[in-house]
Order: C-alpha cells, then structure tokens, then sequence
C-alpha cells in the first residue's frame, strides 16, 4: 500500500458517522439522477475515471493510462464527466459544512466554553488585568470586516442558491421519522433538488455586472447577517456577567461595523461608475430597511403587555401623544388593533415609519437611524421602569443592536480609486481645459459621495482609499478633486485612506504618513475624530511583488512602524489588513493571523476585507458565521493584552534575525523564478490563465491594462490560475531555499513554537502544501515547453515540503489539522479527475490551437471553464 493509499485509508476511517452517511445520501442521489439524466454508460464512466484516480493514488494505475482514458471520450461526454465530479464537489462542501454545524453545537458549552470563545478571551483578561481593564477593552474593542466583490467566487448564483435548498432539504429529511411520509415526502424533495442541481448550468453565459455583485452579497445579510450580529453580541454580553443576562442592560456594546466595497471600488474597473455608486447605496439601504421593518413588526406583534399590568412611563406616553397629534388617522388604527396595549402601539407605529422611509414617504419617515433608536429606547426603558426586564433586554434590545450596527446603510460604502487616476484628474483640472471621461468621472464620483452624506449621514460613505498610494500627495490630490467637484464649502467630509501594496511603499509608509499630518485637510479631519486615523495594508500585490516569506515580514515590520509612528505622534490608528480568501493573498484563518501581528499594531481594532468565495464561507450559515465572529472577538480581545504582546515581542527580537536570513533567501529564490525571461508567457501557457476571463467571475477585468506581463496582472488571477494547475506556488514558493540558508532545524523549531508570526508562515505554507500535487502539477508545467523552470519549480517543492515537516516536527503535512486533513485525502483522486480533464483540454487549446475546428475549439474551452470551477470546488480556493 503506497503513503497516498494509507492516509487516505486513515481518512476514510476517521470520518464520523454522520457525515459518511451525508456523503453517501448525496453521492447515491447524484448516480441516480445522472444515470436518468445520461444514462448508464454515463455513470459507469464517471466510475471508471474515479477507480482510475484512486488507483493512481495507490499506485495501481499509471498517469499515462489516465490521460488515454480521458482522451478515448467524446468532448460531449468530458464535458459531462467533468459536470458530475464538480457537483459531487458542491454536494460533498454541503456534507462537510452541516458537519461542522454539529460539531460545533456539541461543543457549545457555557460551563466549558471552546477554545478562541469570547468567553475565554473575558475568563484570561479578567484574571491578567483587572476588571476595570476588561470594561475598558470591551469598550474599545471594534470588528470591521469589509466585503468585497473580487472575482474569486467561481458558483454562479444558481448553483449557490441550488445548494442552499438541498442543504434545507437534506436538514428536513434527517429531521423526519424513518418510514414515515414525511420522509418519503422530504426524500423525494431532496432529490428533486439534486436532479435541479444536476441540470443547472455550472457557467455564467452573461458577465456580472456590478449591482449583480451588490445584490449577491446581500444575500449573505439577509439569510445571515443580520441575526448573527446581535447573537454574538449576547454571546459577549453573557461571557461578561452571566448572571441576569437578557434581564438587565447589556454590558456589551456593538463592537460589529460591516463596510463594503461592491459596488464602490473602482480601481481598474470601468463598470463601477458614480451611478452604480448611488444604485448600490439605494439597494442596501432597501434591504437593511426591510430587515429593521421586518423584525420591529415582528416583535411589536408579540409586545402585547396590558398597561394596567406593565404601565408606560411618562416618556412613552408623551411620545404616544405626539404621534397621535401628528398622525390621527394611523394612531387611532393602531390603538384599535391593540388596545391598552401602550408599548406594542409605540412599536407598531415606529414599523410603520420604517415602512414609509423605506418607500420614500416623506411625510412619516425616519429622518435617520437615531429617531428609530429614540422609538426603541422610549419603549425599552418604560418597559424597564415597569418591571417587565426580560422584554426591555430580550428581542427589543436584540432590534436595537441591529439599529446600532447597521443603521439606514446597512454597510459603509467605500470607494476606492487608483493614485495615477487622481493624479491625471488634478492635472486636468489644474488647467482649466476641457476635461476627459474619466476625469469628469472623480469628479461624479465625489459630487456621489456627499449626496449620500446628506442621504444617510457621513457614517455610511466617508472614507475614500487610494491604491498605490506612494506619498502625501496622493491625499491631497482627493481633497483637492474634491473642492473642485463640488461649490465653495459643500465638499463632502472625507477619510482619505493611503493603501501601501508594493514592498516598496510598505517601507516608505511612514514618510508618507508624515507628510499627510502636514495637510490641512487631513488635520481638520483628524481635530473632529478625535485623531483616528486608518491606514491599509496590502497583502496581494506585496507577495505577489516580493514572494510569501519576504511578504510576510515586510508587512509585519510595516506593522510595527505604523504603530510606533502612531504612539508618537498621537493617532488612535486602525490598520486595515487588504487579504484575500487564500494563502498565498494572505488568508487563512483570521484568527491566527490576528494572533501574529506585530505588538501595538491592533489595540482593540481590527479591519480586513472578506473576499469572494470567504464571504459565503464564513457568512452563509448562521452558526459558521458565529464562530468566526467569536474567534476574530477572542484574537482581537487577546493581542491587546500586554502579556500576549510582550509574548510576541520578545519572541520577534529572539529570532527576527533567523526569520530575516530566510526571507532574504526566500526572496532571491522567488525573484529568480519570476525574473527569467519568458516566465510571463510560459505561466500562461502551463495554466488557464487567459482562459478565466471567460468564467465571468466578476465584473472587473483581471488585468489594469491591455499589457500582457506580470507587473499588471492582478494578484487574484496569479493566484487562482497557479491554483488550478495544483501548484499553489504564491502560497510556498522560495520558503524552501529560506530555511536550507539558515540550516539549523532547532533553531528553526524552537522558532516555530515560540513566534506566532513565524508559526503562521509555516502553518500557511504547510495548508497549501497539503493542497498541491507533484504528480499533477508536473504534466502542467511539461506545457511549457520549459524544463529548465519545471525542474526550478519542483525541486523547491520537493525542498520546502521536505524542510516544513522537518521544522514543524510534523510527520506528514497538517498533522496538526485532523479535519483540514482529513478532507484534503478524501477530496485528492476526484480533483484529479478533474485535472486530467482540464489538461485534455488545456493541452490541445495549446498544442493543436491552428489544427482545431471551430467546434472543437469550443468545446474543449467549455470544459476546460468546468473543469476549473470543478477544482476551484474541489480545493475550496480560488484567489
């Protein structure tokens, strides 16, 4: 039995019960309604594929009879092969999701709270610092994730909202009786919903325009967002004083603001416009007003406390008064429905304001979210004043939270731009001619801004980021565009945001920092905010600039100079971390990466972007998205102790000058690769990278220009495209070369156990390691035509691979991660199906392109885009 044999064995026996019976229901179902759809002989080929797969994995079938077998099939018959193996994907992420729903419910215990819980985080401050100290931390303390539209979500829609029923459907029937008919009803559902599945298209036949994007993320807050917030607000609220928890005024405030850049980036995409700006303001504002209606009337129709039984104060009745003076009509509608009834009548009035705002009734709507919070505390506090605690401090202070956090905007739109744009717009204003599209364009855009300002208050559209930020100058030249833009004094209130990305302009980020405190603008901005002061950090372009390792370290030297030039000149700094879903954009769990940042440099406040396929991971089940707030709380909580950060600053200065020596190495080893001529055009021949265009992922374009090298590709496509040739380069590449120049494993070792940051490098690299295959990647990079970078890239492999384990300790990759493990043995042989298949395809679009008809051209094209959303399913990473 060969080692891929034994560990995949190991998995398959270490799956729990239940989620061995979940795969095996969906696996069943999906035969079943492929051998009605294709036939028989269609389902024994996907069985002949898989056997080949798994017996190549055990050493029983050679790569070479793979390929033969994959090319012997119609492309009519590829095409559906690779349709099966990416749905039993989409069904198996299914299995695995509600699996660890229930292991996470198991393991919800407020006596013996999980690791990185709230609770805990409160229990180790509590003990280390002193009560005062906690209230000050809890007080203090802000999560602000940011969502994003970057293209790295490879399901469309359909797909997605496909699964999501037979998710509901699968819940139903492992809730119903055996034998009953409700099982008999919900089994005929379920699979009713898998043969839906099986028919739907996998690929986009229309581009994503970006109020698609808008619409689809607010998906994620109506099916999740909105009532995990409050949850995990209790869940704080019960970690600090259990004792009367939901009786009594909450100890915790909201430390949740959302953000969003769909529909307001427009940093090398043409779509985004000032229109689409203001239409996607619109729309989340109609959603957030929907849920706040929704949830208001909800709890108003159960507020049906009798006023000799639960009195109203003297506020409530005074607000009842004036509501019936303004609006008789409706009063006295109201007083029908509920009589005596003093607290439900205030309710159910406030709802029917949430309605009209939402319509545009200006007559009896919100002029903003505090008038709605005033409503809300009136009641609350008359039903407090009465003695009826559990209703003032149970559903109404959940409503009221969720007004706290999402007000009338529901996320805070930010716009984003790149500095050369500015720079070219000041020049053309600054003389005085005629001024071109884009140009005019900034110029709509911030007139945009301030009309949402005046719409629904500065908080939900204020800060405005410049990408390649480089100086002082790229600041000033915003607010300059933005006096020009609009008259005298009605320029819209502006954070304008420096984003440093390239390695370059980490290093120079405090000169440039310096010289925005010089800027009029920036100190009036500062004076009324009490000197916060934000500023992002880039993690895609800086790896894909300097290499993983050398990113790593630079942005954590970035790290602790932003935090050191904030304590000297007084700003209450935010860094705002610019990370992608996977691990070579700087992903991974957000947790652990919060636990390796440089000391000083969170202090209560974390802010990153949640991208693509990470939004629905983490927000597209409301206990997932449960614990990955509690986890981010904890880490936040926890590196703003001081003991956590003398933790890691003494390990830092033990072993900075190891981590240094590899990452010197490192960068010289990745710099070599991607500096060798020709490397642009070989990685474009050995992977689908000109083809994911035709994916449609999203609406911007994949490259800033019409060029054709490296410098303006952006770092998502470099790394969803080394993904797919299961390479996974961006996430280890040069690391290799960086321990071997070091060359003491124990010095190395005792690293790894002891500095967080260096742990996390290594615990990144070793996830994407598991993820790549030698086998495979090798029939990629033969494409080529290069042998001499094949052999560079493999022999790093085999180098960092070698060297990781030894490090780590670890006997084989994600020892430590059982689960992540697990999954990654059993998923292995189906991926490669599904690369066999990319590669027939790959292969000819590269090799016979002048011989190919027009028709085999394109059917090759359609399964090579199946066969890259089937392993983007497959490995659950893109970009």
């Amino acid at each position: 039995m060969t080692v891929g044999s034994a560990e995949r064995d190991s998995a398959r026996q270490e799956m729990p019960d239940q989620l061995r019976g979940d795969v095996r229901l969906l696996g069943e179902t999906l035969g079943t309604v492929m051998s009605e759809s294709g036939g028989e002989d269609l389902l024994e080929d996907v069985e002949r594929l898989r056997r080949a797969v798994i017996g190549a994995r055990e050493g029983t079938v050679t790569g070479d009879e793979i390929t033969e077998l994959v090319a012997s099939w119609p492309l009519e018959r590829a095409k559906q092969v690779a349709r099966a193996f990416t749905v039993y994907f989409h069904l198996a992420n299914l299995a695995e999701e509600h699996q660890r729903i229930r292991a996470l419910r198991e393991r919800d215990d407020a006596d013996n709270p999980p690791r990185e819980s709230l609770a805990r985080a409160v229990d180790y401050i509590r003990d280390d610092c002193g009560e005062d100290r906690l209230r000050e931390f809890v007080a203090n303390m802000e999560f602000h994730p940011v969502l994003t539209a970057h293209p790295t979500e490879a399901r469309r829609r359909a797909v997605s909202t496909a699964i999501l029923r037979i998710s509901s459907k699968l819940e139903e029937l492992r809730g119903s009786h055996p034998g009953s008919t409700a099982e008999a009803a919900a089994r005929r559902e379920f699979a009713e919903e898998v043969d839906l599945l099986w028919r739907t298209s996998q690929l986009r036949y229309t581009k994503l325009d970006p109020l698609d994007e808008v619409r689809t993320a607010m998906s994620a807050f109506d099916d999740t967002i909105f009532e995990a917030v409050p949850r995990i607000y209790r869940t704080l609220d019960a970690a600090l004083d259990p004792e009367g928890a939901g009786k009594r005024p909450p100890r915790a405030a909201p430390f949740v603001r959302y953000g969003s850049w769909i529909g307001g980036d427009r940093d090398g995409n043409p779509f985004v416009t000032h229109e689409v700006t203001r239409d996607a303001i619109a729309i989340q504002s109609e959603h957030v007003l929907h849920a706040l209606e929704n949830a208001s009337g909800r709890i108003a129709r159960t507020l049906t406390l009798y006023s000799n039984l639960t009195p109203p104060n003297e506020e409530l009745r005074n607000a009842l008064a004036t509501a019936e003076a303004g609006y008789p009509r409706l009063m006295a509608e109201i007083g029908k429905r509920s009589p005596n009834e003093p607290h439900r009548q205030l309710l159910l009035f406030a709802t029917e304001r949430l309605r009209a705002t939402r319509q545009r009734d200006a007559d009896l709507s919100y002029d903003g979210p505090e008038a709605f919070l005033t409503d809300l505390r009136t009641v609350q506090e008359s039903l407090a004043a009465a003695g009826a605690h559990r209703h003032a401090y149970g559903a109404l202070q959940d409503l009221i939270w969720q007004a706290e956090t999402f007000g009338f905007h529901l996320a805070e739109l930010e716009v984003r731009q790149h500095s050369g744009v500015h720079a070219r717009a000041l020049e053309e204003v600054r003389a005085g001619g005629e001024l071109s599209e884009q140009t005019e364009e900034v110029l709509a855009t911030l007139r945009v801004v301030s009309w949402i300002q005046e719409r629904f208050g500065v908080r939900a559209c204020c800060r405005y980021i410049v990408s390649f930020t480089r100086s002082a100058e790229d600041i000033a030249a915003v607010h300059e565009l933005a006096e020009h833009a609009l008259p005298a004094g009605q320029a819209p209130v502006l954070d304008v945001i420096p984003l440093f990305e390239t390695g370059a302009d980490l290093e120079a980020a405090p000169d440039a920092l310096d010289g925005m405190l010089r800027l009029d603008s920036v100190r009036r901005r500062l004076a009324d905010t009490g000197n916060r002061m934000e500023v992002m950090l880039g993690y895609s372009d800086s790896a894909k600039d300097v290499g993983p390792v050398s990113a790593t370290l630079r942005l954590y030297d970035a790290q602790a100079q932003l935090a050191a030039w904030a304590e000297r000149n007084g700003i209450v700094l935010t860094l705002f971390h610019g990370r992608g879903g996977s691990l070579g954009r700087g992903g991974g769990p957000a947790s652990r990466a919060l636990m390796a940042q440089a000391p000083g440099s969170v202090n209560g406040r974390f802010k990153v972007t949640e991208q693509g396929e990470v939004i629905f991971a983490r927000y597209g089940q409301p206990t997932i998205a449960h614990r990955h707030m509690e986890q981010v709380g904890h880490a936040v909580l926890m590196t703003s102790t001081a003991t956590v950060q003398e933790h890691t600053r003494s390990a830092a200065e033990t072993y900075r000058e190891v981590a240094d020596r590899v990452a010197d190495a490192a960068y010289d080893a990745y710099r070599s690769l991607i500096d060798t001529d020709g490397f642009a055009e070989w990685f474009s021949r050995v992977s689908p990278l000109e083809e994911l265009g035709e994916l449609r992922l999203g609406s911007r374009p994949s490259r800033r220009s019409s060029a054709r090298g490296l410098d303006d590709l952006r770092a998502i496509p470099w790394v969803f495209a080394w993904t797919q040739t299961r390479v996974n380069l961006p996430g280890w590449f040069g690391l290799g070369t960086g321990l071997a120049a070091v060359g003491d494993p124990d010095t190395l070792h005792a690293a790894y156990n002891e500095w967080p940051l260096f742990a996390s490098l290594l615990d990144n690299a070793e996830m994407s390691l598991a993820k790549t295959d030698r086998t495979i990647a090798e029939r990629y990079l033969r494409l080529g035509g290069r042998p001499e970078l094949t052999s560079l890239v493999l022999d790093e492999y085999d180098r960092t691979r070698e060297l990781v384990l030894t490090v780590t300790g670890h006997q084989r990759l994600l020892e430590n991660h059982s689960v992540l493990s697990r999954a990654v043995d059993l998923r292995n042989p189906y991926v490669d199906a599904l690369s066999h298949l990319q590669l027939r395809a790959l292969g000819a679009l590269r090799e016979e392109h002048d011989a190919l008809s027009e028709d085999d051209q394109r059917h090759l094209e359609r399964l090579l885009l199946l066969s890259v959303n089937g392993v983007a399913a497959g490995l659950q990473n893109t970009g």
